[in-house]
């Protein structure tokens, strides 16, 4: 989720890529919830830190504790700036279909606000008309 959204709000004008320690399927529920607010993650593939084809990063967030012990050994030996942002794992929710999208929603919309905080986004302003 934390990619689509900061290549939605970013596109071309940053280098993004996602990692975690695990990879597999993306996560319908957060297919789901990322599609209510206009961004589509269906092809999107999960993948770890192995998979990264770059290591040129200026900033690594993890999510879990997890994540960030791997994001630490990972640039141990990097100049790069690791950040942890404590998230909850929605699919440890249990729950109707809708309790479970909440969680979901609920993290789809905190990372959406760290993100513009943290990467300094500002909305574009239209142009007036001459």
């Amino acid at each position: 989720m934390a990619e689509g959204i900061a290549r939605h709000l970013f596109g071309a004008e940053i280098f993004i890529a996602s990692a975690g320690v695990k990879t597999g399927e993306t996560d319908p529920f957060a297919i789901a919830v990322m599609d209510e607010i206009g961004i589509d993650i269906a092809k999107h593939k999960p993948h770890s830190f192995a998979d990264l084809e770059d290591d040129g990063f200026d900033l690594i967030v993890s999510l879990s504790p997890e994540a960030h012990h791997t994001a630490l050994e990972y640039t141990r030996t990097m100049a790069v700036n690791v950040v942890y942002w404590p998230t909850i794992d929605p699919t440890a929710v249990q729950g109707s279909r809708e309790q479970m999208l909440d969680a979901y929603r609920g993290v789809r919309d905190g990372l959406q606000k760290r993100i513009k905080e943290a990467l300094g986004w500002r909305p574009m302003m239209p142009r007036k008309e001459e």
